[in-house]
């Protein structure tokens, strides 16, 4: 009898305990419309553990790739202001339709190293906030994606060839480009330029190595041109409401895993570039590392004046951004 009243008392103890919120857990969303196996799924992924271990399993991000969530890139921003979902991964060019500030990443031939665009989201970062913060949020993260290349399916051997492509591209600024170069370009997101690359209305892709062998572009592309176009980035924001719910540990939890998730993620590129390459390979990719210095000419003298064009859509901001950068132009 005495036992049993124990274990009555050692019940209720922990039913208060519950009741009082100690083992309550705070689960959060969190999509992209990119694969698991791609860069920016892996910042999903990296995140997500990293807040359960920071938060000994007191909050817990329910992530969700390809788009499950009906939420593209270009929505994204909106999407986590309405709370749609508590976070979300958004490709920068995308939100540049909206948000001008958002396409520096993906400025044609102006960040081509990982040092130029390490200098280039440094001096960004900042704006970046500013913008998200108005719109009710928090930059959590920044994830690089490998410099992009063209996927195609015949070899880009010259200028007539350059010219035949019908590609998709991934902003306004990359499809301006490709158009002036004598390309037909489509800015849209990949899932839906998927089902026109398998019928072959489009018949190239502006992307990394890595965007293409997240989505098998070598089922029909099996052609890539390093280009080193641009080395573009992916925003990883969440709500201020839902992040200034958790309590103060929840917080911390959150700030700590997305600081180490974003050295995380740029650590990940040194090296990045040559398992893409050996994965296409693999998969019977011809990687042309030579394009003909033609082809090269009609693509930047093609973008010439996208960096003054974005400056002036951009604004001051802007042009503080390129000036700290180190590509005042």
């Amino acid at each position: 009898m005495q036992g049993y009243s124990f274990l009555r008392l050692t019940a209720g103890f922990a039913m208060a305990f519950m009741a009082h919120g100690a083992y309550a857990v705070t689960t959060l969303t969190m999509t992209t419309e990119y694969p698991a196996t791609s860069m920016p799924g892996q910042g999903l992924a990296t995140f997500a553990d990293l807040v359960r271990a920071k938060s000994a399993g007191k909050v817990l991000i329910d992530v969700s790739y390809d788009a499950a969530r009906e939420i593209k890139s270009a929505e994204m921003i909106e999407a986590v202001q309405a709370r749609r979902v508590d976070a979300g991964d958004a490709f920068a060019g995308a939100l540049a339709t909206k948000y001008p500030l958002f396409g520096v990443s993906s400025l044609p031939f102006l960040a081509d190293s990982l040092s130029k665009a390490r200098n280039l989201n440094k001096a960004a970062r900042p704006a970046y906030e500013k913008l998200l913060a108005a719109h009710g949020q928090k930059l959590l993260y920044t994830t690089p994606w490998p410099a992009s290349g063209i996927w195609s399916k015949q070899k880009i051997d010259s200028v007539a060839t350059l010219k035949k492509l019908s590609i998709r591209t991934y902003d306004a600024t990359s499809q301006n480009v490709m158009q002036k170069a004598g390309a037909q370009a489509q800015n849209i997101s990949f899932s839906d330029a998927m089902p026109r690359i398998a019928s072959g209305e489009i018949n190239a892709v502006l992307s990394s190595g890595d965007g293409g062998a997240g989505r098998k572009l070598w089922q029909y592309l099996p052609h890539f041109a390093e280009i080193n176009y641009a080395m573009p980035i992916s925003i990883a924001t969440m709500n201020l409401r839902a992040y200034q719910e958790l309590d103060a540990r929840g917080r911390r939890a959150i700030d700590q895993a997305a600081a180490q998730t974003e050295t995380e993620q740029w650590k990940r590129m040194e090296g990045r570039l040559q398992q893409n390459y050996a994965n296409m390979r693999k998969n019977g990719v011809t990687i042309n590392t030579a394009v003909p210095l033609p082809v090269r000419k009609a693509l930047k003298d093609a973008a010439a004046d996208s960096v003054k064009t974005w400056q002036a859509e951009a604004g001051p901001e802007g042009a503080a951004i390129l000036k700290q950068g180190g590509k005042k132009r």
